[in-house]
Parts: C-alpha cells; sequence; structure tokens
C-alpha cells in the first residue's frame, strides 16, 4: 500500500500493528465523520477521546492546547468560602488607594503604576483572603513573588489593615527621609513588608521555582518541615518572554513541585503594546506549561459569558475565539458594539445568527469587562484547584482587562502603563463604578483623597479575621535569630600550618577547608553546596559519597562508577545541590539558601562555586536580587582570572569581575593568594554573616587552579587579610642607599611579585618590599568611609594609607585583573602609583605565555619597576632597555 502524498514518517510507522484491519476501521470512522458532520465536529471527537483517554490513564502524549475556554466551568465550580459582597468592598477600597497614591505622588513627580494593579486587584484579593498562608501560623507560611508593578495595590491593601499610614502612602517612592515606600518590593528598603524583589523581570518565576524546591530539600534533610508552605509567583504574560521565566519550568515538573503556583495575569499588554500582537498568548503558555508538565487552570471568561457558550451549538463561537489575535480582542475592548457585531459576530453566519439572540448590553458586558481574572468565584475555584492538585506544579492563566475599573481614558490602552495619574473627573467616574461613600467635598483641594472605613468597620474586621485565620498578616517578612556557633578551628588550622612542598591550588584549599567545616557538629548540616555541574573540575567529587547530591527520588539506578571510591552518589536527603549547566539555576538555588534564616527561621550557609567568568558577567542581576533580599553565604569564582585558567579562551578568561563585583554595596570582595588568608577570610565571613551581631553582606571569594608550595601564615597577619592588605615579604637592602619599591600583589599574582623581587635584587640591586592585597574591594569600602567621616567633621585616615605610610619608594600593584581593579585605591595612596593587569580579551595559551602577552610575568614587572625608579632618577634611564632586552620583552 502506498502511502499518500506529502505524508512525513511517524514513530508510529515502526511499531508492529497486529491488526492493520482494525486500524483501518479507525481511519475510515474518521473520514466518515468529517465527510458528514465536518473538520470541526472530527477534531471535537478527536480531542474529547484524547482526554477520555487521558483520564482512564492511558499512556497516551496529553493534549498541549485545550480550547479557548475556562478549564473549571461555571457548574463544576466550588462553593465560596466567604463573604462576596464584604470583600468587593474591601477589593474597592484597595483598587481606590492604590489608584489615588500614584496619582498623589505625581505631584512630585516620582510616578508608579496604576493599570497593572488594577487588573490584577482579585488575583490578590482572593488570594489574602482565603489562600496565603501567614508567618504567625504553624510553619513558615506561603512565599508570595509580588509582581513588582502591583506594588501599589498591597500598599493600598497594608494602609486599608492599619500596617501603613497616609503619610507613607505620601511618600510612596520618596524614601531619602527614612518614612518613605520603596517603589517595588524590595526587601532591603521594606524588610517588615517584603520578602522577595520581584520586579528585575523574569528573576521572580526563576527564583520561585528554586524556592520550592529548596523547600522541599529543608523537608527532606530534617531540617525544617515545610509541608504547609505554598510558593506562589505573581507574573505578568508579557514578563513570559524573559527567558528566565520559563527556564526552569522542567525542573519543577520533573521534581513535582505541586508546592509551588504560577499565576499569570493575561491582560494581553506588555509595557508598550500587545503580547502576542498576532497570536493568542494564553494558547502559547498554555502548550509551553503542558508540554514542560505542569498542571494548567484557564481562568479566561466571567459568568457573562455563559450565556454566549450555551447557544454556541455549532462550535462556531469557540472557532472564533480560537483564531481572533490578542491585538484585535484588545481592540473589542475599546470600540462599540456596533464594531463588535461587524468584526466578531460577522465572521461568519453562524455567528451572525448567535449575535441576534444577544442585547447590546450582553455584548458591552462580555467585550468589555467580563474576564476570569475579576470574578472572585473563579479565581477561588482555580486556586483551590491549584493548591489540591498532586504531583505536578500549576499555573494559572487569568485573563484581565489592564486598567480594569479606571475608566476609558486606561481600559486597554497601549500607553496604560505609562500613565501615572487619574483627574479629578476619572477619579469621580471610578468612585461611582466601585461605590464608595467618598463626597465631592473631599475632592476640595485639588487632591483625590485617600479612602478607609474606618479600623473598626466592618470591613477592617473582615479583612483581619481573614488573615488571622490564615496565620497573620500577608506579606509580611520575619526577621529570625540568624547566629550560629562558631565552628572548631581545628579546620582553619589545617590551612594556617600551609603545605609544605606538597603543591596545592587556593580552589583545592577552599573546598578542603569547607569539606572539613561540614563535618561539624553543630553546623556542618547547614552547609549548602551548589556548584552548576562541573564538581569535578573544582576538586568537589571527594564530597559525593560523604555529603550525596540531593534528588527528592534518590538514586534509582546502579552508578558507573560505583566501584570507585568517590562515585556520583544521588541521595534524598543529599546536601550538595548539583545543578547541572545553569548557573541561573545555581544562583536561584543560592538565594533560597542565603535568605532561609527570614523565610523558614533556619540559617543555611550557601556556598556556591563556578568558573569566574561566568558568576557575575552571567548572573550579575540575580547577586542584586541576593543584595536586596539580605542574603548571606560565600560565592566562589574558581579558575579565576585571566591568565590562569590555560588553553580555555577568550569566554573562559576573566579579568573583570572583581570589577562587577565592587559595584553591588553588599558584596565583600576578596582575592587571597594563599589556603590560609582562605581560612582567614572564611572563618571572618562566618562571624560576620553568622555571629551574634550578623551583618546582611555575602563575600565573593576568587580561587585559582594553579597549584604551588602554599606556605604557613606568618604570625599577626589576621587583620591586615580581612581588612585588604598586609606586607608579605620584606626586601633585603644589598646596600644602605639601595633603590626601593613596594610591590602590592592579589591572587596568583603574588607569585609572579615574589619572582621579580628577586629578580630586582639579583639583577638591579633594587631592593623591594611584596604585599598581599587580599582585597582591592575592602580597601577601597574603607577609604570611602573615611571620605564619608571627614565630611562630617571627623577625621579618619583610611587604612590602606595608614599600612603604606612611610614605605620607600613607588608603589606597583599587579594582579590577574584588569588595571581598573586595583586602580580602585590609588588616590589614596601617597606614594607614586602605577598598576600593571590584564587588559584586553583572553586568550589560549600557557601560563606563561599569556603573562608575557599580558605584560604581568615577573620579567614585565621588573621592567615596570626599573621605569617607575628611573622616572624617579634612582635608576638610570638606559636601565629600563637593558632589562627589555635581557628578559626578551
Amino acid at each position: 500500500m502506498t502511502d499518500p502524498v506529502g505524508k512525513l514518517p511517524s514513530e508510529l510507522d515502526q511499531l508492529p500493528d497486529r491488526d492493520p484491519e482494525e486500524t483501518a476501521e479507525w481511519a475510515a470512522s474518521l473520514d466518515a465523520v468529517t465527510k458528514a458532520a465536518g473538520p470541526h465536529r472530527a477534531a471535537y471527537l478527536m480531542r474529547r477521546s484524547l482526554q477520555h483517554a487521558e483520564g482512564a490513564g492511558l499512556a497516551l502524549p496529553k493534549l498541549l492546547e485545550t480550547d479557548y475556554v475556562n478549564t473549571i466551568p461555571t457548574a463544576a465550580e466550588p462553593a465560596f468560602d466567604g463573604d462576596l459582597e464584604m470583600e468587593s468592598r474591601i477589593t474597592a477600597w484597595n483598587r481606590w488607594n492604590a489608584a489615588a497614591m500614584v496619582t498623589r505622588g505625581a505631584r512630585y513627580g516620582v510616578g508608579g503604576h496604576i493599570a497593572t494593579f488594577a487588573s490584577a486587584a482579585w488575583l490578590y484579593e482572593t488570594g489574602f483572603n482565603h489562600f496565603f498562608r501567614g508567618k504567625e501560623g504553624d510553619g513558615s507560611g506561603d512565599q508570595l513573588y509580588i509582581q513588582g508593578h502591583a506594588s501599589p495595590g498591597i500598599y493600598a491593601r497594608a494602609f486599608l489593615d492599619g500596617r501603613l499610614s497616609e503619610q507613607q502612602l505620601d511618600n510612596f517612592r520618596q524614601e531619602a527621609g527614612g518614612e518613605g515606600l520603596p517603589s517595588y518590593p524590595h526587601p532591603r528598603r521594606l524588610p517588615w513588608l517584603w520578602e522577595f524583589p520581584t520586579v528585575s523581570m523574569g528573576l521572580g518565576p526563576l527564583s520561585a521555582i528554586y524556592q520550592a524546591r529548596f523547600n522541599r530539600y529543608l523537608a527532606n534533610r530534617n531540617i525544617k518541615d515545610t509541608a504547609g508552605s505554598h510558593v506562589w509567583a505573581f507574573l505578568g504574560d508579557g514578563e513570559m518572554d524573559e527567558p528566565e521565566s520559563t527556564a526552569a519550568l522542567a525542573l519543577a515538573s520533573r521534581e513535582q513541585l505541586d508546592n509551588l503556583t504560577f499565576v499569570i495575569n493575561c491582560n494581553l499588554q506588555r509595557l508598550d503594546g500587545p503580547v502576542r500582537a498576532n497570536f493568542r498568548v494564553v494558547q502559547e503558555l498554555e502548550a509551553q506549561f503542558r508540554g514542560a508538565g505542569w498542571n494548567v487552570v484557564k481562568t479566561l471568561w466571567g459568568n457573562a459569558w455563559d450565556e454566549l457558550f450555551q447557544l454556541d451549538t455549532t462550535g462556531a463561537l469557540l472557532r472564533r475565539l480560537r483564531e481572533v489575535p490578542d491585538a484585535q480582542f484588545q481592540t473589542y475592548a475599546t470600540r462599540d458594539v456596533a464594531y463588535i457585531r461587524e468584526h466578531f459576530f460577522g465572521a461568519e453566519p453562524a455567528l451572525a445568527e448567535l449575535a441576534k439572540l444577544l442585547t447590546d448590553a450582553k455584548i458591552a458586558e462580555c467585550f468589555y469587562t467580563s474576564r476570569g481574572g475579576h470574578e472572585a468565584r473563579k479565581v477561588y475555584a482555580a486556586y483551590k484547584a491549584a493548591v489540591e492538585h498532586k504531583g505536578a506544579p500549576t499555573v494559572i492563566l487569568a485573563q484581565t482587562v489592564k486598567g480594569y475599573t479606571l475608566g476609558k481614558g486606561f481600559e486597554s490602552k497601549n500607553a496604560n502603563h505609562q500613565m501615572k495619574k487619574l483627574s479629578i473627573d476619572e477619579f469621580k467616574g471610578m468612585r461611582e463604578l466601585l461605590g464608595l461613600p467618598i463626597p465631592d467635598s473631599a475632592f476640595a483641594d485639588g487632591l483625590v483623597p485617600y479612602g478607609h472605613p474606618g479600623a473598626d468597620s466592618p470591613e477592617v474586621r473582615y479583612l483581619q479575621e481573614r488573615r488571622a485565620a490564615l496565620g497573620g498578616p500577608a506579606p509580611a517578612r520575619r526577621v529570625h535569630a540568624v547566629a550560629l556557633p562558631q565552628p572548631e578551628e581545628r579546620a582553619f588550622k589545617a590551612l594556617y600550618k600551609g603545605s609544605g612542598k606538597q603543591e596545592m591550588a587556593t580552589t583545592m584549599a577552599f573546598v578542603r577547608l569547607v569539606k572539613d567545616l561540614m563535618r561539624d557538629k553543630e553546623t556542618g548540616k547547614r552547609w549548602v553546596p551548589i556548584v552548576p555541574d562541573e564538581a569535578r573540575t573544582f576538586g568537589m567529587e571527594s564530597l559525593f559519597p560523604s555529603a550525596g547530591i540531593y534528588s527528592p527520588l534518590g538514586q534509582t539506578y546502579d552508578p558507573v562508577d560505583r566501584d570507585q571510591l568517590m562515585y556520583y552518589k544521588e541521595a534524598k536527603d543529599g546536601q550538595i545541590l548539583n545543578e547541572g549547566i545553569t548557573e541561573a539555576g545555581a544562583m536561584a538555588d543560592f538565594i533560597a539558601a542565603a535568605t532561609s534564616y527570614a523565610t523558614h527561621g533556619e540559617t543555611m550557609i550557601p556556598f556556591y562555586i563556578f568558573y569566574s567568568m561566568f558568576g557575575w558577567q552571567r548572573t550579575g542581576d540575580q547577586m542584586w536580587q541576593l543584595a536586596d533580599q539580605l542574603g548571606k553565604g560565600f560565592i566562589v569564582g574558581a579558575t579565576a582570572g585571566r591568565t590562569t585558567l590555560t588553553g580555555e579562551g577568550l569566554q573562559h578568561a576573566d579579568g573583570h569581575s572583581h570589577l562587577i563585583a565592587a559595584t553591588n554595596p553588599a558584596s565583600l570582595n576578596y582575592d587571597p593568594a594563599f589556603a590560609y588568608e582562605v581560612a582567614v577570610i572564611v572563618k571572618d565571613g562566618l562571624r560576620r554573616m553568622y555571629g551574634p551581631d550578623a551583618e546582611d553582606v555575602f563575600y565573593y571569594l576568587t580561587v585559582y587552579n594553579e597549584p604551588k608550595p602554599q606556605p604557613a601564615m606568618p604570625e599577626g597577619v589576621e587583620e591586615g587579610i580581612v581588612k585588604g592588605l598586609y606586607r608579605f615579604k620584606e626586601g633585603t637592602p644589598a646596600t644602605a642607599d639601595a633603590p626601593r619599591l613596594q610591590l602590592l600583589a592579589s591572587g596568583t599574582a603574588i607569585h609572579w611579585a615574589l619572582e621579580a623581587q628577586e629578580l630586582l635584587a639579583a639583577d638591579w640591586g633594587v631592593t623591594a618590599d611584596v604585599w598581599s592585597a587580599t582585597s582591592w574591594g575592602e580597601l577601597r569600602r574603607d577609604a570611602l568611609a573615611a571620605d564619608e567621616a571627614l565630611l562630617r567633621g571627623e577625621v579618619q585616615v583610611p587604612y590602606v594609607t595608614q599600612a603604606l605610610a612611610g614605605a620607600p619608594g613607588p608603589v606597583l600593584a599587579v594582579s590577574d585583573w584588569m588595571r581598573q581593579v586595583p586602580d580602585q585605591i590609588s588616590q589614596w595612596v601617597e606614594q607614586d602609583w602605577s598598576s600593571l593587569g590584564t587588559d584586553g580579551f583572553g586568550l589560549s595559551d600557557t601560563r606563561d605565555a599569556a603573562r608575557r602577552h599580558f605584560g604581568v610575568d615577573a620579567p614585565s614587572i621588573v621592567v615596570a619597576s626599573l621605569a617607575q625608579l628611573a622616572k624617579r632618577g634612582e635608576v638610570p634611564a638606559s636601565a629600563v632597555k637593558e632589562a627589555r632586552e635581557r628578559y626578551g620583552l
């Protein structure tokens, strides 16, 4: 039998057909239905058959797209557990105050966004009244990732329940005086209210997934029972364009995170226009989430549409809804009924006949206001279905109108994201629509008033009673005691004594230290090692058998390397988070662990180790998210530097991460040269982040993969290591009047400086003191603080100035970083200053060749030193040329 022309091969062609005649009969039946009842009827029967098969548990691929209707029909909605009239009044007050706050702020030009919350008000209110668990009940409560642009509505609710005052609302986006409200969810700016920063779009959904996963991690490791915590992420349909928004969908379904719900506000608009002008974003998202294994609940149409669907006996209405692009549907919401009759219902005769049965008022209600996301009963039904669904995360696709209730000047307008205020007349129209008792006299001063029914009103009592039953106010952030006992000194002492003749890279020194700290009886279980694959690159395979790699399924296979000592061991209570090739996912892990002290009242000590090039450069926005969320822990840029990672080339050679890190005020950045410096820094970091006076900071350490003999720690250098600079090796003058200079080096560059010290003495009679600059950034931070004190009339001398005071000769700084890294401190050094660095793109070659290329190897340091001394007249100018020739530069 010949295949039809154009028929593509299928996987079914490879399977044996035990009854070809029966198969042919099924195909013939489908052909008959198509011929007799049309293709639409045939397609309907096929979809119902697949749906029935899925419900019967048959192993068939799932439908990726369903009809453009609500997943939960009106008849199947559960009873509403609340007073809908009361909740409508509460929502009306919150809508009003959100718009009033932004409009009043427009007097000062501070702006704000009104339209997002206007569309999503019921999505939040239904959750606050019925589902979101607070932190004063059992467990940790729910974690709420609020859509950033909806923050005015959250402030309005906090005002209604007495947590914010009118003065604070009037200080929206005016924080300098200390009494203002941040523009968006910023925990660092309002730490009692906001728990998660979300307005950097895409990071909220990514973090929500890893937060839900971390909740399970804590439970599986018997650290905290998180069964009562549910993660809710509120997102915009435009936000789903960000790659981070959908980057971890498969992880969420793979690990069956039914403690997670995405609520996507599908108002069909981005910041400047339609999300999918020529397509349908709801259907696209449904297919994307279903394909990733999520449970999808569509909440698209309000009750007004029920009559239309009941009248649609031919399926014409469903077909039309499937084909109308989003931009056109947005247009319907702004045009008159005659336009809708012509352009929507006039598409085919069956629809035109249906429209004859509808009044203009019914059509207007359906196309202007009746959306599933604007009706509490439908949102309630969707949320209840989400929290009751087991075995997979849920996404709720709720259709709304952007700018809903703000009037025709706002609703569905492309520009409404940038519209910052309503006129007094528009507010009066909104008042009538919402039924609020605000008299005209309240507008006498030309300002829109805030509205409040009274602290003892039925609305406020109802709101507070609902929240009390759910475990207290939300959103809310609770800071618990962070302090952990300091680990035993033994682990640090192992690095203090050095490695003798044995060579060890500082990457290995760090891993060895943490491995020992993870054995500590008091705090060992609180370490969270995180790596985005390549754990073996960083020497972490020794942790596999002892700590285990976290997997909620445990290890369901026999590992290929089971007969080896350091085999790949997965365990349900595994401690290591080995994320695969996703720095963004690993960073989201880190944020969840670094803030667990507040989210769950469980202090964890995460360390995240990665190729340094792929940290700040790739996930720098998440580092800011971490800072905003007041996270603590150790971020470790391994295989650091531009010349240390041989052979990997331009995109692996990091010469600039310390520059990027220096822009983050919460990041304490260190570039240690020796193993004992790593130990001192980590020990001090544990004190500063987890001691009795815990600070809201995190550490960035760069460590190297270049094995070197590790010296023992000299006496009395701890303070210098922590502050950023100490003299490691003083030069011995050959004569009393020998020229002298100071060599400052960080990280692996100290070895080039030490070699240069010897060459300068042996070949040129020049004495050099070698200093270890463990942190250019901390030296600068201290100096900036001294400058700030000076403006207050206080005299403080920067530490770097003190440390180098009186040191003879010029200063030459060298590192495996761009020159801007050490140049951060030049203005506070009283000596003549110069620097060497690895500016430019990286390249593949041996370490020696790369260092010669960038001019940072020992001979290059010698030539640069002589040049500085010649400029001062302390060596002949000819010495520079002679040195270049001698060393072949």
